[in-house]
């Protein structure tokens, strides 16, 4: 692969050379090899040659390639969120708002990588349980909980019933996306979120006790 080739970088006032472009080549390369490579076989060499980089460069803003592959776990997730379509829930009937809370729980939306993601950080949980933690911390709770507030939400309205388990429903859909990608190894159908909302409303919907 061909060395990508930076402008030298700017002292910032504090004295630590600061280049978002920089930065963001170094964690976009992270990304890519982790997915590729995985953890544990993947090096700072490996990140400096395809970042176009030198390894200072990268030691002046980690200390470790366990700080950096948290933080490019916490890029993607932050570029995930924003890539959201905001949801109004006042314009949706409450099966359309469970449906769109479902598709958000897709860990490939925006990252077609993720199920790797998923799979070399769930594989390193002995060796560094602390990847699968952040995973845990800052991708998958924060995902699912944006699912539990709109089930809250639709019981609140009378659209859903209140004996439900809600943590077990939230499961249910969430798993539903790795059980598909460990099943078939495919792109998610367009409509994957709608057939399991299909599947679970019966159950859940006021009135279907």
């Amino acid at each position: 692969m061909p060395k990508k080739n930076h402008k030298a970088e700017k002292p910032s006032p504090g004295g630590r050379p600061r280049d978002p472009e920089i930065e963001e080549a170094i964690i976009r390369s992270t990304r890519m090899l982790l997915a590729t490579k995985g953890y544990s076989s993947m090096t700072i060499g490996d990140i400096v040659a395809d970042a176009g980089v030198t390894r200072p460069t990268l030691y002046r803003r980690w200390s470790s390639k366990y700080e950096l592959v948290v933080e490019a776990l916490q890029y993607g997730l932050r570029k995930q969120r924003e890539a959201y379509p905001p949801l109004e829930l006042d314009e949706l009937t409450p099966r359309e708002a469970m449906t769109e809370a479902v598709r958000r729980l897709d860990p490939r939306f925006h990252n077609p990588r993720a199920m790797t993601l998923h799979g070399n950080f769930m594989a390193e949980a002995e060796r560094e349980p602390g990847l699968i933690a952040q995973m845990r911390e800052l991708g998958n709770q924060p995902r699912c909980q944006e699912l539990t507030d709109v089930i809250v939400e639709l019981q609140g309205r009378g659209a859903v019933r209140e004996d439900i388990d809600v943590e077990m429903v939230v499961s249910l859909s969430f798993g539903s996306y790795f059980a598909d990608f460990n099943r078939y190894g495919r792109e998610v159908p367009a409509d994957f979120a709608d057939r399991v909302v299909a599947t679970l409303w019966p159950v859940i919907a006021h009135g279907s006790a």
